[in-house]
C-alpha cells in the first residue's frame, strides 16, 4: 500500500487482510486499496483514479447494490460530511457489518467517540499513529443523515448537500462575479457548478446552460436547484473540462484552490489551458479567485486579453479575451 499520505501511512500498519474484500469508502488518491477490495466514491475524478488501477468502482450517490461485510471511510475535512457518509453506511452495510473510519486528527477524527455516542453506535479507537486515528464499530440503526437542503438567494432557490462548496450560503466571491456578469447569450458553461447558482443565474437570462463538477454532489445538487428554479440546463460530472463537449460563448468559475489541508493552484492552471480551447469566437472566460491567488501569470499566458472587472480586495473577478495560438 502506498504511503504517501498519513491515512495510507496508518494502514500500512493494520494487518492487509481486515480490509481485503471491503468497501472503501471517499478514499483519496495516493494510496493503494486491499487486493479484492471495492470503492465507492462521489468524486468523478477519484473514481477515475481508482478504476484505471483495476480497483472495483462504485461512483455516485446511489449506494452499492449489494451489502458488504465491512466498510472503510476515509473521515473528510468537511464534519457534516463525514456525519452523512456514515449514517449513509449505517443504512446500506449488511446486519452485523463492522465499520471502520479512518482520519486525521487535524480534520476532526478526535470528534468521533462523541459522535458515535450521539448515534448510538458502539466501538473503539483500535489504532493511532502518523497524527492519524482508525475507530471501529459495529453497524447498527441511525437516524436518516441530513441530505439536499435548500435556501433563498438573489432571488433563486438553491439546493445544497453536506460537502458542497459554500454549503448552505452564497459565497461572497460568487456573489460579486454575478454582481459584475455582463448579459450572456448563446452557450454558457459554469465549471465546479457547486449549488447551481451561476448555473441558475445563467439560465434565467435565456441562455442554454451546460454545468459541471468533479462531485456528484453538486452535480445533483445542481440539478434540483435548475428544477426548483424552473430552468433547463445540462450537468455532468467532469474532472475540470475533461468530460465536458462542445464550444461556448461564456464559460464561468469559481474555481476549487484547496487539496484537502494545501493551497494548489494545478487544477485551475489546467482549467485556464481548457478553457482557451473550448471558447468560440468573440467569447470570454470569467474567473473569479480570492485576491491572493496568482492567477494573471496564467491567464496572461493564455490569452491576449485579460482585465479585472471587479475588485473588493477579497476576491478579484478575471474576463479573458481571445486565446493564443498554440
Amino acid at each position: 500500500m502506498s504511503a504517501e499520505r498519513p491515512v495510507f501511512q496508518i494502514l500500512d500498519r493494520q494487518d492487509s487482510a481486515v480490509y481485503a474484500a471491503a468497501l472503501w469508502v471517499a478514499p483519496p488518491e495516493g494510496g493503494d486499496v486491499a487486493p479484492g477490495a471495492a470503492v465507492w466514491t462521489a468524486d468523478h475524478a477519484i473514481a477515475t483514479h481508482y478504476r484505471e488501477r483495476g480497483v472495483m468502482v462504485f461512483e455516485g450517490l446511489e449506494a452499492p447494490e449489494y451489502g458488504f461485510d465491512r466498510a472503510l471511510l476515509f473521515w473528510p475535512k468537511a464534519q457534516a460530511l463525514g456525519r452523512w457518509w456514515l449514517q449513509t453506511l449505517c443504512t446500506v452495510l449488511k446486519d452485523g457489518a463492522t465499520l471502520d473510519v479512518v482520519g486525521e486528527h487535524q480534520v476532526g477524527i478526535k470528534r468521533m467517540p462523541k459522535l458515535m455516542e450521539e448515534l448510538g453506535l458502539v466501538g473503539e479507537r483500535v489504532d493511532n499513529a502518523r497524527r492519524c486515528s482508525i475507530f471501529s464499530m459495529a453497524v447498527a440503526p441511525v437516524p436518516a443523515p441530513d441530505s439536499f437542503s435548500r435556501f433563498e438567494a438573489l432571488g433563486l432557490t438553491l439546493v445544497s448537500h453536506p460537502g458542497v462548496f459554500g454549503h448552505g450560503k452564497l459565497d461572497d466571491g460568487t456573489a460579486l462575479l454575478l454582481e459584475n456578469l455582463p448579459e450572456l447569450k448563446g452557450e454558457v458553461l459554469d465549471v465546479g457548478c457547486g449549488d447551481g447558482i451561476i448555473a441558475a443565474f445563467a439560465a434565467k437570462q435565456g441562455v442554454n446552460v451546460t454545468a459541471c463538477d468533479v462531485s456528484h454532489f453538486a452535480v445533483e445538487a445542481t440539478k434540483q436547484t435548475l428544477a426548483a428554479n424552473e430552468v433547463e440546463g445540462r450537468v455532468v460530472a467532469s474532472d475540470m473540462l475533461e468530460s465536458v463537449e462542445g464550444r461556448f460563448h461564456a464559460i464561468i468559475t469559481n474555481p476549487p484552490f484547496h487539496e484537502e489541508r494545501d493551497v494548489t493552484l494545478m487544477p485551475t492552471r489546467r482549467l485556464i489551458e481548457q478553457a482557451a480551447g473550448m471558447l468560440k469566437m468573440k467569447s470570454a472566460f470569467y474567473l473569479v479567485a480570492n485576491s491572493f491567488l496568482p492567477y494573471q501569470e496564467a491567464l496572461s499566458r493564455t490569452f491576449n486579453s485579460v482585465e479585472v472587472i471587479a475588485d473588493n480586495r477579497r476576491f478579484k473577478v478575471y474576463e479573458c479575451r481571445y486565446p493564443k495560438r498554440r
